[in-house]
């Protein structure tokens, strides 16, 4: 599949089969704490990115036999909302597969644009964010494209609060050091309340972002800082282990048919030496991490693979230079190794 991946276990919204509307890091922002790195095509232009109906035509493929899913979510290497042809493929999803939530995760840069805006009022819940209120701090997070500035994306969601009627639910990421000072915090408490979400989602650094020097908030600072946003309801994101159970109990021959679907777009694996069972592994693995950095631990969830089968497949991409493993608190995470990385 090129433009559908999982199920991901989501820290959020469970059991998640994700939707892939633009090539890699195609984004408006280049955010110093984003897992799928830089921004290779800084821009804000809406576009076709990947054809409409070579989306709709794999939903339907994958979703026929009724898999068992929480939610079907607009995410993945860069902006969903870029995607011209969004609107049909939520308007698709809610006609032929209306017993799955649709949930869009967006940066909500570009909804002050009214088109922008109209075009996703069929999804259930939509997860912006709001990470400063000052534009220094603003800039120095997200590393914008020009014209886009943090008063826009207030304004923006504003509107959006005004026409859209499902679920919002904005996203704060906290950057200890830079936007976790009192002042910053309750300017972004103000905004939200005029925002007005449903509840706000606290999150930090669980995967490694493009800036290495970054490093996850304390529990601790994220209370202070959810006492500080009050009267707004605040939820602190939880840890990928609270999912565990939960992704368990998912369908195993759903999750196993899903890694032998997916075909790393890049088609880097061809040496007919290899043992097919490893190939299919290595393609599922390649394609899962390509969006979403992963842990030993998190694939055997994604793909319900066993960690033997899994750790023969990353030693052999690790041995021929098609992934990075980098160390963290929360154990060896592996992603894509892509030209020009630093």
């Amino acid at each position: 599949m090129k433009y559908i991946f999982g199920p991901v276990n989501s820290r959020r919204l469970g059991l998640s089969l994700g939707i892939d509307l633009v090539p890699y890091k195609t984004c408006t922002l280049n955010c110093i704490y984003c897992e799928c790195g830089e921004t290779s095509n800084l821009t804000s232009r809406i576009d076709e990115y990947v054809p409409t109906d070579g989306v709709i035509a794999e939903l339907s493929e994958y979703l026929s036999v009724r898999p068992t899913l929480d939610v079907l979510t607009f995410s993945g290497s860069g902006e969903p909302t870029l995607h011209s042809g969004i609107k049909r493929i939520i308007t698709f999803l809610k006609e032929s597969y209306s017993e799955y939530r649709v949930a869009l995760l967006t940066n909500g840069t570009l909804f002050y644009n009214k088109d922008v805006r109209e075009s996703v009022l069929g999804a259930d819940i939509i997860i912006p964010s709001i990470d400063a209120i000052s534009e220094g701090v603003f800039d120095k997070i997200t590393r914008p494209i020009s014209g886009i500035d943090v008063k826009t994306v207030i304004n923006g969601l504003i509107e959006l609060r005004k026409e859209y009627c499902g679920e919002i639910i904005l996203e704060i990421f906290i950057v200890p050091g830079i936007n976790d000072r009192r002042s910053e915090i309750e300017g972004i408490r103000d905004a939200c309340l005029r925002i007005r979400p449903d509840r706000i989602h606290l999150n930090t650094l669980d995967r490694p972002g493009s800036e290495e020097w970054i490093e996850a908030a304390t529990i601790d600072s994220l209370q202070e800082i959810k006492y500080n946003l009050a009267p707004l309801v605040v939820e602190i994101v939880g840890s990928q282990d609270a999912y565990k159970d939960h992704c368990k109990q998912a369908d195993d021959i759903q999750c196993r048919a899903s890694s032998v679907q997916h075909v790393h777009r890049h088609s880097v694996l061809n040496n007919d030496e290899i043992d097919v069972g490893l190939k299919e592994v290595s393609k599922a693995v390649l394609s899962t991490i390509e969006r979403r950095p992963s842990t030993l631990n998190d694939l055997s969830i994604i793909l319900g693979i066993e960690k033997p089968k899994l750790t023969e497949s990353l030693q052999y991409l690790l041995i021929n230079d098609k992934i990075e493993e980098r160390s963290t608190k929360r154990g060896s995470f592996y992603r894509l190794k892509r030209v020009g990385f630093n």
